[in-house]
């Protein structure tokens, strides 16, 4: 456990913590409580998009303030910047664990090379990733979910809503992480429906690219896809899936959120109307129980998987007229159970 004593540094902490990230990235918050190293805590590093995704980074922050609200003490979240090198994500990382944070999490795969560096340079930190399960070292956890399983569910729930038998997949980047939201949605399709048709587009091949980054280029891809009578479009495409959320608005037909549930997204709010369910996965939870093991004095490490059975991977039954429907809540739940259960294996690829 940390000390419970704090020396109060008002404005010191946060001055300090700005001028040494002020090369690699800029932090959206910092509370100062003390310069001790012992008494800093958490600190994540956003992935494309950053924070105000109201989605994948934005959940990351949720479990900061989290943390931040339980345990007392300082946090930091810092931005990503445009065309930074692994070596710059890594520098962020060594910075934040040089000052004293402790864990320190980078938000995404695109920090796997960031983090096994600074993992080796600072063995007593305990260090986190999301969305990556290759590091293998003894003092960083891998936060990985079953994100197929989720988007089985989100299959099950287009199958059920739509009524042109046509809905659509948009994929931010084309990579095996968003490969898996593809390959559940389309089993959830199939099995619940064969008849209907599922359009799959990704946006980008990299994320340098903008696939996660883009809602004008997700708005666009689903534009297309509703063209083409997808009368429902589940988006995994972080920041880009506003975009599809905004055509699906303006073309009355569903959109599925991802990662959040971005029915209850304050910047989504006039579209939510739109949004018949997201496909979640808790990332906020990921993070704060991270920082709760170190907080306790037993560090997660290794790969930490959440999934339907833990409940860390959901649907979303925020909006009334999809947790008002009672056949297809019943179809749900009993997939969910099959699933649980081993007698649906969803695929990842």
């Amino acid at each position: 456990m940390r000390r419970i004593s704090r020396i109060t540094v008002a404005g010191a902490a946060t001055a300090s913590l700005a001028l040494a990230l002020s090369a690699c990235g800029g932090t959206s918050t910092s509370a100062g409580s003390s310069d001790s190293k012992g008494d800093k805590g958490l600190a994540i590093a956003y992935d494309v998009g950053g924070k105000g995704d109201q989605s994948f980074n934005d959940a990351a922050y949720a479990g900061l303030e989290q943390a931040k609200k339980e345990f007392g003490y300082q946090t930091a979240d810092v931005e990503p910047t445009e065309g930074e090198t692994d070596a710059d994500k890594e520098q962020r990382l060594a910075s934040l664990a040089k000052q004293g944070y402790n864990p320190v999490i980078g938000v995404g795969y695109a920090y796997a090379a960031a983090i096994k560096g600074a993992s080796e340079k600072f063995p007593d930190t305990t260090f986190g990733i999301v969305d990556d399960a290759t590091i293998n070292s003894k003092n960083v956890a891998d936060l990985v979910f079953s994100e197929e399983q989720a988007s089985y569910l989100a299959g099950v729930a287009a199958a059920k809503s739509t009524k042109s038998n046509v809905v659509g997949f948009v994929g931010g980047v084309d990579i095996p992480l968003i490969h898996k939201f593809q390959a559940g949605f389309e089993q959830g399709v199939k099995d619940t429906n064969p008849k209907v048709k599922v359009l799959s587009q990704y946006l980008t091949q990299t994320a340098e690219e903008g696939g996660f980054s883009s809602p004008d280029k997700g708005k666009t891809a689903a534009e297309g896809q509703i063209e083409k009578k997808a009368d429902v479009v589940y988006a995994a495409a972080g920041l880009s899936g506003q975009g599809v959320i905004e055509a699906a608005a303006a073309n009355k037909v569903w959109a599925i959120g991802v990662d959040s549930d971005q029915y209850q997204q304050e910047a989504l709010a006039k579209y939510k109307d739109s949004i018949l369910t997201s496909a979640m996965k808790d990332v906020a939870k990921a993070v704060y129980n991270l920082a709760k093991s170190v907080e306790d004095g037993k560090p997660e490490t290794g790969i930490v998987r959440g999934d339907l059975k833990t409940g860390e991977v959901s649907l979303s039954n925020s909006n009334p007229k999809f947790a008002d429907d009672a056949e297809l809540q019943e179809a749900i739940k009993t997939a969910k159970e099959k699933i649980i259960s081993g007698e649906i294996k969803v695929k990842s690829s």
